[in-house]
């Protein structure tokens, strides 16, 4: 099957280049998949910047964020036999991980989908408190009547859980704390209640039994989740045959809820394929995709921080066709197009 995507002729729309550090002390090492809203008449994306310390000879650098939000580094002689840096991505001290880099979310906003700034109304988004101390990444968006519900990735030396911000006008916030505990990410509730119940997607991680698969979770209140269903497993030899889960909110359409997933190999080769979900009970698949819908082909999804790689989990729907937004080689900020009833028709095939 042909990627049926349409990537924009501007791509990529963002790089790191193209935002300031959020302090003097970090660097901007690469943009990573956000989350989409319209608001206020305009389109806006959370963005995760990932950061890193500047480092200095001799001395290994980490940062945190403190219970205030606030950044803090910490500092470690190179040379100390309880330091282990052999993974590029983290160190390891006297028996505690810590992270190279850490994650924020940043406000962009945008009048013609395309080109993004910043506004200082709008403030960027930090880890707070001790469940969050390693950062906050890969947000998704989803508004409810009045109320935008924020599902995001919680990192700390706890663990990797979701955590639940909701917000009116995107300047005060509610926390409702941890909602998935660890290890679980990839959190995308449905947009509209069902059967008088909210349902999201997730996905726990199993490495010794089960694996990295796909779950829906119910819920009275959107904050507390049971019930809890497998709907969706890695397949051997295909392009989700080492883990998968959720991007965006499901899409309603006639044939039922349209979920865009991306599945990776062993090899950490991300694409995106599509799930087709019951309207009316969405634990029930319909349809699969047996290949891709996207892959990585262009220069900048196969070359990056972290090469091979398309992720999404975030979109904008209009009529038939999908704006999705997503993160290339883990470093930059795309945009692609699709058209609902053409993906419909490779789910049929």
């Amino acid at each position: 099957m042909a990627d049926i995507s349409i990537r924009h002729k501007n791509n990529p729309l963002l790089s790191p280049k193209n935002l300031i550090p959020s302090d003097p002390s970090m660097i901007i090492e690469c943009l990573l998949n956000p989350g989409v809203f319209e608001f206020d008449g305009r389109i806006g994306l959370l963005v995760r910047v990932a950061e890193r310390t500047a480092q200095k000879e001799g001395t290994v650098s980490v940062p945190i964020y403190n219970s205030k939000g606030n950044v803090e580094i910490l500092n470690f002689d190179g040379a100390d036999p309880k330091l282990d840096t052999s993974d590029a991505r983290l160190i390891s001290y006297d028996g505690t991980v810590y992270l190279t880099t850490i994650s924020h979310l940043r406000l962009l906003f945008s009048d013609d989908a395309t080109t993004f700034y910043e506004l200082d109304e709008y403030p960027p988004i930090f880890g707070e408190g001790e469940y969050e101390s390693y950062g906050i990444e890969d947000c998704r968006v989803v508004k409810i009547k009045d109320t935008y519900y924020l599902t995001y990735t919680m990192v700390s030396p706890n663990g990797v859980g979701v955590g639940l911000r909701t917000t009116k006008d995107w300047k005060n916030f509610e926390h409702k704390g941890m909602i998935l505990s660890p290890h679980n990410k990839d959190c995308a509730i449905f947009e509209e209640r069902i059967n008088g119940k909210f349902y999201a997607l997730h996905r726990p991680s199993s490495p010794e039994l089960g694996g990295n698969y796909i779950w829906l979770g119910e819920s009275l209140d959107g904050e507390h989740w049971g019930n809890h269903k497998c709907i969706a497993k890695t397949r051997k030899d295909k392009f989700d045959s080492k883990r998968l889960g959720a991007g965006a909110a499901p899409i309603k359409t006639e044939k039922g809820w349209l979920q865009i997933y991306h599945g990776a190999t062993a090899e950490h080769r991300y694409c995106l394929g599509a799930i087709l979900l019951d309207l009316k009970d969405p634990s029930i698949v319909i349809a699969r995709s047996e290949e891709p819908i996207m892959e990585p082909s262009a220069d900048y999804e196969r070359t990056g921080f972290f090469g091979e790689v398309i992720f999404t989990n975030g979109h904008r729907v209009s009529g038939d066709q999908i704006e999705m937004y997503y993160g290339a080689a883990d470093e930059f900020v795309g945009l692609a197009t699709f058209s609902i009833k053409e993906i419909l028709k490779t789910l049929e095939q």
